[in-house]
């Protein structure tokens, strides 16, 4: 997306919009006619604008934010893992093998020393061991993993800051 504009559309994000964007990512689901109030419009419009918005990538999807301690993941890791080679097909590689492991929560690659950063959870530190050493440190192409349990998060932000117009 370039500048302000919708990907997909030539016109830039306006004031409503934004107005939008920052109620959706707060509260999910709230009804339409409730959003168009906080918008300031009626309920067709401003269904029409959350479809182009949609439509045009900005609005990504919609779900459920779960609690981890709820359902049993009482460990979150990061790992900072080294590859062996950072040519194209060997990056693809594991992050395709990244990407089949429901234990991996995100997978980023890095620029510099570190080739990828994984966040990781498990049940607990025995799961997380065996996690480690039969999926991450098998996994193709790793030279090395350094692991950083986390201790307490102290804030935990979904989606991206949404400027006023």
């Amino acid at each position: 997306m370039k500048g302000n504009a919708v990907a997909g559309q030539s016109q830039p994000l306006d004031s409503i919009d934004r107005v939008i964007l920052s109620t959706l990512q707060k509260e999910g689901r709230i009804t339409n006619v409730d959003l168009a109030s906080r918008a300031g419009l009626t309920a067709p419009p401003c269904l029409r604008r959350v479809r182009a918005l949609e439509d045009g990538g900005v609005i990504e999807s919609y779900h459920a934010r779960l609690s981890a301690s709820a359902l049993g993941y009482g460990i979150m890791v990061f790992a900072l893992v080294s590859l062996k080679s950072q040519a194209e097909a060997d990056l693809k590689a594991f992050e395709t093998h990244m990407a089949t492991l429901p234990e991996v929560r995100e997978c980023h690659m890095l620029n510099g020393e570190i080739d990828f950063i994984v966040k990781i959870v498990a049940h607990d530190l025995q799961a997380f061991q065996s996690f480690l050493t039969s999926q991450l440190t098998p996994a193709p192409n790793v030279a090395g993993v350094k692991t950083s349990l986390v201790i307490r998060t102290s804030k935990d932000e979904p989606g991206i800051p949404v400027d006023p117009a």
